[in-house]
């Protein structure tokens, strides 16, 4: 390449190898196939297709005007660098004439797992829609460069990755980049959705990366991951990425990417080079030193404590429990958090866990078996953050109260940054979704009739607005129980009562002998214990928050929320 040196570029491998090995969960490090563009004139032949062939109907997707062209004025390269041009220009091809021509290049590589780096500046042009992605070498789309021998699948069962995309997010800042990805069970206006401002985007130059693995896929912008793709069960409706894909360039025009002002002229996306990284070295060693624990413990959630070392320098976890198998990958000796949710509330889960790499070697003593069970009930009511599609930027409260056999559900979504929100509520099993009834501002209530007292129900809220969605976790309630905050005196059968908040002391009112205490935080550690008989505990040492207050006594066990001021 003409701008650096290859010394350089060695110590830029380095320094972006270090970053990514403690961001992605597989480091690929052997260059496989890459285009430095160094050849003026033409686009290289062996290495791209000019896709121009338009979709039945004469007209591109959502609702774009450009015809793709192989002209040079459209794809070139010049100095070092591909040019791919959107014009306006007056342009007749197939029968069809349009008012702006571009350029759309399908890579005749294609690969399955590994990382792609693109250099690349972009046009932030009004009405301009750069593109860097993929899609399924599988896809069913006539004119594509595989679609002759291998076009079996219709879009979006091939698979879409949406690396970087510009000009299709109005609602966010100028500088505002997205990925993407669309598959059977979200395409179209994808729930499935990152993004980060990118400084200086149409006069710098960035490196737009994707790091894929069998098990997650990660964005990268500059060589920082800022959005992670990982269904926890993978499926052929969200995970169809076990299958090669290819990779595109264009510029699309118009559509969803907003009015083309009328003095437009032109637009080109700069491209240095395109690389794409695998591991090609076989590897016949096994994992060792394979370690597995439990740790943080809440009402619907175990986290699972991994580490094992491996020569390839990332190790492959899979654990099952109740007939559902979860994998995930972790750089060598590094601990690995898995948090396994959406677990029934005062329940006992069995794990079975291995270890491997990904050439499939396996540790020599699989599985490591764990076993523990999940607190009593918290879900009732409290904020959250944590988002299974999308994500929130404050977050959200909710609040599940029985009355009589109905369960009346409310979610209020605490973004500010958010415009047009409307909720819609999702039933876990079978799946379900119900729109909401708005209350006041992004608060909203679905009331469930008729249901059985004891019996745990899963549900999750869909908040759908302007540019997006996000949903929430999905929360566990038991039907009938009340366990939420009271700012008063709080009894149950057992006369057992204490004052809520708490300051210095916790004074507990039992006719029954305390056994013991226990006071557990939010994220489920254990922050107190006593087996004294006592009713008056000091707790002066606790921060101020939430906590759960449990109280053993003659076998039986009084589960609480507590404020500590």
């Amino acid at each position: 390449m003409k701008k650096i040196t290859h010394l350089f570029y060695i110590f830029l491998f380095i320094i972006n190898f270090q970053q990514l090995y403690a961001q992605v969960d597989v480091v690929y490090n052997d260059l496989v196939w890459s285009d430095e563009f160094d050849a003026n004139g033409a686009i290289n032949a062996t290495n791209w297709h000019h896709q121009t062939q338009i979709p039945a109907g004469g007209n591109w997707y959502n609702g774009e005007v450009q015809h793709y062209t192989n002209q040079l004025a459209n794809s070139f390269v010049d100095a070092g660098f591909l040019n791919i041009v959107a014009k306006k220009e007056s342009y007749t091809n197939q029968g069809v004439t349009k008012q702006y021509t571009s350029a759309r290049l399908n890579s005749k590589f294609a690969f399955l797992y590994g990382r792609i780096d693109v250099r690349a500046k972009v046009p932030v042009s009004q009405g301009t829609w750069p593109a860097i992605w993929t899609l399924g070498k599988n896809i069913n789309e006539d004119g594509g460069f595989f679609d002759a021998i291998y076009g079996t699948t219709n879009w979006p069962a091939c698979g879409e990755i949406d690396i970087m995309e510009y000009g299709i997010t109005p609602s966010q800042p100028v500088n505002y980049i997205q990925s993407a990805l669309h598959t059977p069970s979200s395409f179209g206006n994808t729930t499935n959705v990152g993004g980060i401002n990118a400084n200086n985007l149409g006069t710098d130059f960035h490196i737009y990366s994707m790091n894929w693995s069998p098990n997650e896929i990660s964005f990268l912008l500059d060589g920082v991951v800022f959005y992670t793709y990982n269904p926890a069960v993978k499926n052929v409706s969200n995970w169809p990425y076990n299958a090669e894909q290819y990779f595109l360039l264009n510029i699309a025009m118009g559509g969803v990417a907003g009015t083309i002002p009328s003095n437009f002229t032109q637009a080109t996306m700069e491209i240095d080079y395109v690389r794409v990284y695998q591991n090609t070295t076989v590897d016949t060693q096994a994992p060792t030193n394979f370690t597995a624990s439990v740790g943080n413990i809440t009402s619907s959630s175990i986290e699972l404590l991994l580490n094992a070392d491996d020569n390839s320098g990332t190790a492959k976890y899979d654990i099952t429990y109740n007939g559902i198998t979860v994998s995930s990958t972790s750089a060598s000796g590094i601990q690995k958090s898995i948090i396994i949710t959406n677990l029934l509330a005062n329940t006992n889960y069995n794990f079975s866990i291995a270890a491997s790499d990904l050439a499939g070697n396996n540790y020599v003593s699989n599985p490591i078996l764990l076993n523990a069970t999940t607190l009593g009930n918290l879900n009732c009511s409290g904020t959250d953050t944590e988002a299974q599609q999308g994500a929130f930027s404050i977050g959200y409260t909710y609040d599940f109260e029985t009355i009589s056999t109905d369960v009346k559900i409310t979610f209020e979504m605490l973004d500010t940054d958010k415009v047009g929100v409307v909720a819609f509520l999702w039933k876990q099993s079978p799946f379900g979704e119900t729109q909401m009834t708005n209350v006041s501002g992004n608060k909203f209530t679905h009331t469930l009739t008729n249901q059985l007292i004891g019996t745990t129900i899963t549900y999750a809220v869909k908040f759908a607005f302007a540019g997006g969605l996000s949903v929430t976790k999905y929360f566990n309630y038991v039907v009938g129980d009340n366990c939420t905050l009271d700012n008063h005196i709080v009894t149950n059968s057992l006369d057992f009562k204490f004052i809520n908040p708490v300051n210095d002391f916790l004074e507990i009112s039992l006719k029954n002998e305390i056994d013991k205490i226990e006071i557990h935080n939010m994220t489920g550690n254990l922050v107190l214990k006593t087996s004294l008989d006592t009713n008056r505990v000091d707790v002066r040492n606790l921060s101020k928050g939430i906590y759960i207050l449990t109280v053993y006594s003659e076998n039986r066990r009084i589960v609480k929320k507590m404020i500590i001021n």
